[in-house]
């Protein structure tokens, strides 16, 4: 017997995750907050067996990052379909169009990535999208920007392409949500430049950017752009266009409502002048950079700043007085160890790598070779954006008494 569309495109919803089937109930709970969906019921959607709830379905599209409204359409198509009697008498012109989307139909580039994408691409000719819908898309778009503080660039990758597939097909429809939704597309294609680059896909991440920057300036966010300028610096060709990029992005947003981004823009900007020798400079800018973020919060302001926690604040000053060897860096050193906690918190792993390599070049070998231990167990248990960067980094201003944990460094670096 053939597998229902809505099945097969649950199906496809999960293996476009890169989870099993256990992994998928367990998105779901984590997403509703409740363990209430198990392997079995996920089992039973995927071959048609049983339908989830509309609410179910919420959860499943802020699990898979991809557009409610769709979802509850196609449910209730395959509702319909399983109260008739017979299926292949009473499947409808409708039925059909989805299936054959579904088998492959040329569609254009970026909505065709994946069997849903398809769908919701086709779907976007019909009524404007709802504001349940819409939400769901952009907050989905913050959470990945705090999921790569803890998951490495390659698991991240396919769901961030995904989920901007998701927005493009989206936003045909858009009406009164337009604004929001291209925002959201850019901060979307902003990470997957992100994540882009730290595969070392540098032509793919430099076009990412640029959409980006089309986004700022057709949705007139200024701050978006600056988002692109603060990932493009790190792969900027010099350190003077690093600066250049910074100083640009930090102009982007000023002003009410952007204090985070100011802080993470100037903690960027001190970090590349620290590196660069302009030691004023960079003092100058983190002390801009810590004042801008007396003034934040995080998790209010534009969606992509939540990864600015005060961890990654923590991080950028290490980076500053470490590079330039200040003794402001065994008080920071201290506060950000205080501030981890005994636990490990988003953003955790980034200042454990900063910390080792701050202390590393600021000299105090004996204490960045500890936490430099720290790191390379908390890496490989939960990888982040620029781990195989910080390991290369930490290896290099290892002693010669830790050769072992530098090849282990670097051999992670490597994979």
């Amino acid at each position: 017997m053939a597998v229902d569309p809505f099945a097969e495109l649950l199906r496809h919803l999960r293996r476009n995750a890169n989870r099993t089937q256990d992994e998928q109930a367990g998105a779901i709970n984590a997403a509703s907050g409740r363990a209430t969906v198990t392997r079995r019921e996920v089992n039973r959607y995927e071959n048609g067996a049983n339908v989830p709830t509309d609410h179910t379905l919420g959860n499943i599209a802020l699990a898979c990052g991809v557009p409610l409204e769709p979802l509850l359409r196609e449910a209730k198509a395959a509702r319909a379909r399983r109260r008739e009697k017979n299926k292949a008498e009473a499947e409808d012109l409708d039925d059909v169009k989805r299936r054959t989307l579904l088998g492959g139909a040329a569609i254009g580039a970026a909505a065709a990535a994946e069997p849903w994408g398809r769908l919701a691409y086709a779907l976007s000719k019909g009524s404007k999208i709802d504001p349940e819908s819409a939400g769901v898309l952009i907050d989905h778009a913050a959470r990945l920007h705090v999921a790569e503080l803890n998951e490495s660039a390659l698991s991240l990758q396919a769901r961030v392409e995904a989920h901007l597939d998701a927005i493009t097909a989206a936003l045909p429809r858009a009406g009164a949500h337009e604004r929001a939704l291209t925002i959201a597309a850019g901060e979307t294609a902003a990470l997957a430049g992100w994540v882009a680059w730290d595969l070392g896909e540098h032509d793919k991440a430099t076009s990412y950017y640029g959409v980006t920057s089309e986004c700022a300036k057709k949705a007139g966010h200024p701050p978006l752009r600056a988002l692109a300028l603060g990932y493009a610096s790190h792969g900027a060709p010099s350190p003077a266009k690093a600066l250049e990029m910074l100083s640009q992005a930090a102009q982007d947003v000023r002003g009410r409502g952007n204090a985070t981004a100011a802080a993470w823009a100037l903690g960027r900007y001190a970090e590349e002048a620290a590196q660069s020798g302009d030691d004023a400079g960079a003092l100058r800018a983190l002390d801009q950079a810590k004042f801008a973020y007396d003034f934040a919060d995080h998790t209010s302001e534009q969606a992509w700043v939540r990864f600015v926690t005060p961890y990654r604040m923590d991080s950028l000053a290490l980076s500053v007085y470490g590079e330039l060897k200040r003794q402001e860096l065994s008080a920071t050193a201290d506060s950000a160890v205080e501030r981890l906690g005994g636990g490990l918190p988003e953003s955790g792993v980034v200042v454990l790598g900063d910390l080792a390599s701050a202390l590393l070049r600021g000299g105090d070998v004996e204490r960045g070779a500890y936490v430099a231990h720290q790191f390379a167990v908390a890496a490989e248990s939960k990888p982040n954006t620029m781990g195989r960067q910080r390991a290369q980094a930490i290896a290099a201003g290892l002693p010669d008494t830790e050769h072992d944990l530098a090849s282990h460094l670097l051999t992670f670096a490597s994979l």
